[in-house]
């Protein structure tokens, strides 16, 4: 192959193309696949044959033959689990971070993605209203952001306790009681479960599953040692956030670290018509978040910050004779997330939130929670339609009745294929739930989405 042709050209030609026409089918495809996994399996699968294809032969069977099993997620009809879409600059922009394949663990080697980066988490802190020398690393999603908060809290509780986790581990540690509320998102459970901290203490929620503040003080006052509470911000079911301010206050009554899950919900911050559900949320000690759900960046962008950036550091952080180490800077972007080599996944929220400004992102959160309450109010005016959640942000929990009516609309929804929308259980019912979680959801999505429940409980009600 000669100098300069490296067959990407080519590649990179046939990918815009494919990815183009997939994003121009969204708006009228159905949202659903047509083709089950092990459909497909025999398509891509089989003896890895002896030759190899070229790259831009290789793309264009790809799309064409993942397209039968492609859902629609990035459509403004897609309203399943909490997933939203991509805009524009953080699509464009990602792809930018794949052709420059910087590893942006080290500040040295990477100084452009290392600057993009902090910049970026300096912007989330003021959007946010959390503390301005927070440590921000860039996660895998969710999931990650919760474990990263929780393991600086398990660092910095033992070493307040008087023990060396670095050099004891956890075997003979004092023991951190670890707290939630009854109606936490299970990946905190799984979070504290990789930390070896064990199964939490399930404190009371009310009716929208908030934690009970005085179910909290009542359970941490039962015991001794250190202690962890996890508050939530955005309920996966009713959308609701946990009384910050009084539970927070009465964490550290008890000497508590509190980490907050908010993994759609921390956004909320940012829209001065919802900053009210985030109010005390800014005293805790950890948040997690996930920008590809409300902020619509790409996959791979969750958010940790932690307010000791000495605890995340000495949790995440190592030292090694072969890294080299920016002198002049803040230090490492590996030392705040749980991996040295990854890529420079901050730049699509640097260019999603210069792409928004802090205007743009008050309303693309604001917009959400406005389409969510479009939606539950045209659903409630349906005959036989329960909405059993109070709708203050994105989130709407559906009934038709008994739980086998609302089984099966639900199933009806899906086959039609006009929007997508999860069946769930909540409350002892089982549920049909609408998360609001993309841009381009519009009042002509919400209409779609309001007749195609009323189409499909129709179709039931006459079957």
């Amino acid at each position: 192959m000669a100098h300069g042709d490296d067959g990407c050209t080519p590649a990179l030609a046939a990918a815009a193309g494919h990815a183009q026409a997939w994003l121009d089918s969204l708006s009228h495809r159905p949202v659903g696949p047509s083709l089950h996994a092990s459909e497909l399996a025999a398509v891509f699968g089989g003896p890895l044959p002896p030759a190899g294809m070229p790259a831009d032969e290789v793309v264009n069977f790809l799309a064409n033959a993942a397209g039968p099993g492609l859902m629609a997620m990035p459509s403004g009809r897609f309203f399943g689990w909490v997933i939203g879409g991509t805009l524009p600059a953080a699509l464009a922009s990602d792809w930018l971070v794949s052709a420059w394949d910087q590893n942006a663990g080290l500040r040295y080697a990477t100084p452009a993605t290392a600057a993009i980066e902090e910049a970026a988490g300096q912007w989330v802190l003021e959007l946010l209203g959390l503390p301005s020398t927070a440590d921000v690393g860039f996660v895998t999603g969710a999931t990650m952001a919760n474990f990263t908060g929780m393991a600086a809290a398990r660092w910095r509780l033992l070493a307040d306790a008087g023990w060396d986790l670095d050099r004891d581990g956890l075997f003979g540690a004092p023991r951190i009681r670890c707290f939630v509320g009854r109606e936490r998102h299970d990946t905190v459970d799984l979070g504290l479960r990789y930390l070896g901290l064990g199964q939490p203490a399930q404190v009371p929620a009310d009716g929208q599953g908030r934690l009970v503040p005085a179910a909290l003080d009542a359970a941490l006052a039962a015991g001794t040692g250190p202690a962890l509470v996890c508050l939530q911000a955005g309920n996966l079911h009713s959308g609701a956030f946990d009384p910050f301010t009084e539970a927070i206050a009465v964490a550290r009554k008890h000497g508590a670290w509190v980490h907050v899950d908010g993994a759609f919900g921390l956004w909320a911050a940012a829209a001065p018509e919802l900053r009210h559900l985030m109010r005390g949320c800014e005293e805790a000690d950890s948040w997690g978040t996930d920008a590809h759900k409300t902020l619509n960046v790409p996959y791979d962008c969750g958010i940790a910050i932690v307010r000791d950036p000495s605890a995340l550091r000495a949790a995440m952080g190592l030292h090694a004779s072969y890294l080299v180490h920016d002198a002049e800077g803040p230090g490492d972007p590996f030392e705040k997330v749980p991996e040295l080599s990854r890529r420079a996944r901050g730049v699509p929220v640097w260019a999603a939130l210069k792409s928004l400004g802090r205007d743009g992102v008050a309303a693309q959160v604001g917009g959400l929670a406005s389409a969510a309450t479009a939606i539950a109010e045209g659903m409630a005016a349906l005959d036989g339609v329960e909405v059993l959640n109070d709708v203050g942000y994105t989130q709407v929990c559906l009934a038709f009745g008994d739980d086998d009516t609302t089984r099966a609309v639900t199933a009806r929804i899906i086959e039609e294929g006009r929007v997508w929308m999860s069946g769930s259980r909540w409350r002892d019912r089982d549920i049909l739930r609408v998360s609001v979680s993309n841009w381009h959801t519009s009042d002509d999505e919400v209409a779609i989405a309001v007749d195609a429940v009323r189409s499909a409980l129709a179709a039931v009600r006459n079957s």
